[in-house]
């Protein structure tokens, strides 16, 4: 055979380099808050309502931690976030400790902030009310009620291999009763 038809088998025949995606930019302007009020919405949706982690964990930075002014660290890594959040929602499924029980998050318009970190990440900041749900309010009928509300502050990780946002860290602060609407750190126009 010819050297050259030799190594041309040869390199069909071995298996092809991964390809290793070229690291992208971060957004700016209005495509980075848009990608953080999309990526703030998935996240509550999948660790509130929707009760589905697994939909989200993409999300999750694997370093993730969670600082809680009512319980100190709950959280020290995407992975105990994730599985805790598989544990509380199997215990809503039905036959579930807590079967049925409903809870949403909302933030509080006006509240949230967002601010670039130089080209690593993004710090995002707001307040939120906290609901759950109720088969039977004043009047026979369910609904949702206000339980309290709070601020969070995330700083969102930028992964430019994976050209996405991942969140590294969640301050989540300031609990109690719902703050008034608008909030006082809200800007006014």
């Amino acid at each position: 055979m010819l050297p050259s038809l030799v190594a041309a088998l040869l390199l069909a025949q071995a298996p092809a380099a991964a390809a290793v995606p070229a690291p992208q930019p971060m957004p700016t302007g209005d495509a980075l808050e848009k990608r953080i009020v999309a990526n703030d919405a998935r996240l509550f949706w999948g660790f509130f309502e929707g009760c589905d982690p697994d939909a989200v964990s993409d999300l999750i930075h694997p370093d993730f931690r969670m600082l809680h002014d009512l319980v100190g660290m709950p959280l020290s890594s995407g992975a105990q976030m994730i599985e805790q959040s598989r544990r509380n929602c199997a215990d809503r499924a039905p036959g579930g400790k807590n079967e049925g029980y409903r809870n949403r998050r909302l933030p509080v318009p006006g509240s949230r902030r967002i601010q670039k970190l130089g080209d690593w990440g993004v710090l995002e900041e707001g307040h939120h009310t906290f609901h759950e749900w109720r088969a039977s309010l004043e009047g026979g009928q369910g609904g949702w009620e206000m339980t309290g509300g709070g601020r969070y502050i995330h700083s969102w990780q930028w992964m430019p291999q994976e050209g996405r946002f991942r969140l590294l860290e969640s301050l989540s602060i300031d609990h109690g009763p719902a703050v008034p609407y608008p909030p006082q750190t809200a800007a006014h126009p």
